[in-house]
């Protein structure tokens, strides 16, 4: 196995790098933010919407090129959470702290935060409204406002009606969804309040990933479920990483031989690159775990430990199936304020072109992450590789020059199938393979375990958001 050390030094590193580029040059990168006591101004030479990993990276490159006191992000929440390690906090591995740190240490320093949330986008007067009633104007918009879970929530269907079948092109890769106005209700019934009661958690919510582990602990014997919903969804990875972690638990406390392990997802693939889909399919006949495509949960009925799952390919055609643990990964859906502003596409998720993370109809208005309607999976490694490309579109577009860099679609998945194990999976628009590492990268290995859980969020910290 070659060691991680030597790896990290390889020139091959494009995963590494992508990060390590992200904040070597800013010389004051262990300052805390000062500012936020100081009165907010009404107009910005840049604007950032939204304090997660993408609007605080971006807004730390902007910070460089016009100047902290022209940069200001409004964002509502007083905590910033590194989302990925979530994975391992639902199996035991991590502590749900190490996942935390205060807004106001991650604000670049000497840019403004204001502490609110928009309300409304109008880009054709360069201004955004927030919850408190102030409008501010900007001269650049970055929107980098995330995704948001939708338990209870009736998806639109924007502009189109729902068809009878999920479109084909959803179907043939998790990473390459084309995003259209085929939402259909993805509403799950019971939830989030079934959440109240025992054997139920999610990795996906700070309120229900320590749920997660409290239901593996308890597991005695039976059904241990695990969901993909019927709509994009962050880290598309993450619902089968716990199943794998989950069946690690069983067999290590001796429950292996009492759990009957079920993947229940809306899809009709594992993973949406062949290479990492083969590895993976490998690892389900190996453990005896059973995957059933084309189940959508619509219900749970958490008094009774029954969820319901609907057949996608016989709409109306329903199965209940009790259970002894349920992960459930939500619906998500673009946040409420795009999805009726002027710079979303048919879908609600912000329309910019694939390439240059520029706005397709407002020049100054730009996108990253997870609320884009980029055609590839949304990770915080892709956040990573976008900021790059749309901080030199930015600063070209400033000069009045065209954009030339161009975005490829580059994302990571670690695929966790194991407490010392993962698959990276690494690939482009095309979802082919773009490995980082002079090794098979489809293959499990223990050095990329230790870079998902150790390397990556120390990264994360102290050089990404910096």
């Amino acid at each position: 196995m070659t060691p991680l050390v030597a790896v990290v030094s390889s020139p091959r590193a494009r995963l590494f790098a992508c990060f390590l580029r992200l904040g070597a040059q800013q010389a004051d990168s262990l300052q805390l933010h000062t500012g936020a006591g100081l009165a907010a101004k009404n107009h910005y030479e840049v604007l950032v919407l939204g304090g997660g990993s993408g609007g605080i990276t971006m807004a730390s490159r902007m910070k460089r090129r016009v100047g902290a006191e022209n940069v200001a992000i409004i964002e509502p929440s007083e905590r910033h959470f590194y989302q990925p390690i979530w994975t391992l906090v639902g199996a035991g591995a991590k502590q749900l702290s190490s996942s935390v740190q205060p807004t106001a240490s991650v604000i670049p320093s000497g840019v403004e935060w204001i502490k609110a949330r928009v309300v409304e986008l109008n880009p054709d007067k360069s201004c955004i409204h927030t919850d408190s009633g102030k409008e501010i104007s900007y001269k650049y918009l970055i929107i980098a406002l995330g995704i948001q879970l939708d338990y209870e929530k009736l998806h639109g269907v924007y502009t189109k009606q729902c068809p009878d079948h999920w479109p084909d092109q959803w179907d043939r890769t998790v990473h390459s969804v084309q995003h259209t106005a085929y939402y259909c209700a993805a509403k799950i019934k019971g939830l989030p309040e079934g959440f109240a009661h025992p054997k139920i958690g999610s990795n996906y919510s700070v309120r229900t990933v320590e749920k997660t582990w409290k239901a593996l602990q308890d597991f005695k014997e039976g059904n241990a479920i695990f969901t993909f919903p019927n709509t994009p969804i962050k880290c598309a990875g993450a619902p089968q990483k716990i199943m794998y972690l989950s069946e690690a638990y069983f067999r290590k406390t001796g429950k292996r031989s009492k759990a009957n392990i079920i993947f229940n997802t809306s899809l009709g693939v594992i993973f949406g690159v062949k290479k990492y889909a083969d590895a993976l399919q490998k690892i389900i006949k190996e453990r005896n775990l059973t995957v059933n495509y084309k189940q959508n949960l619509i219900e749970v009925r958490a008094d009774k430990q029954e969820a319901v799952f609907e057949n996608l390919d016989k709409p109306g055609e329903t199965q209940v199936v009790s259970y002894e643990m349920l992960h459930v990964t939500p619906p998500m859906s673009p946040p409420d304020v795009l999805k009726t502003s002027p710079v979303a596409d048919a879908a609600g998720w912000v329309d910019v072109d694939k390439e240059t993370l520029q706005h397709k109809r407002y020049p100054n208005v730009f996108g990253i992450g997870d609320c884009t309607n980029l055609p590839t999976s949304k990770t915080a490694a892709a956040v990573a590789a976008q900021s790059g490309i749309l901080d030199r579109t930015i600063s070209l577009i400033m000069k009045n020059e065209k954009p030339m860099k161009k975005y490829d679609g580059y994302t990571s998945c670690p695929l966790v199938t194991g407490y010392n194990r993962v698959i990276l999976a690494e690939f482009d628009y095309s979802s082919q393979p773009l490995e980082t590492f002079p090794f098979d990268q489809g293959k499990e290995r223990l050095s990329m375990y230790l870079m998902k859980a150790d390397l990556m969020p120390f990264l994360y910290w102290n050089m990404m958001l910096r």
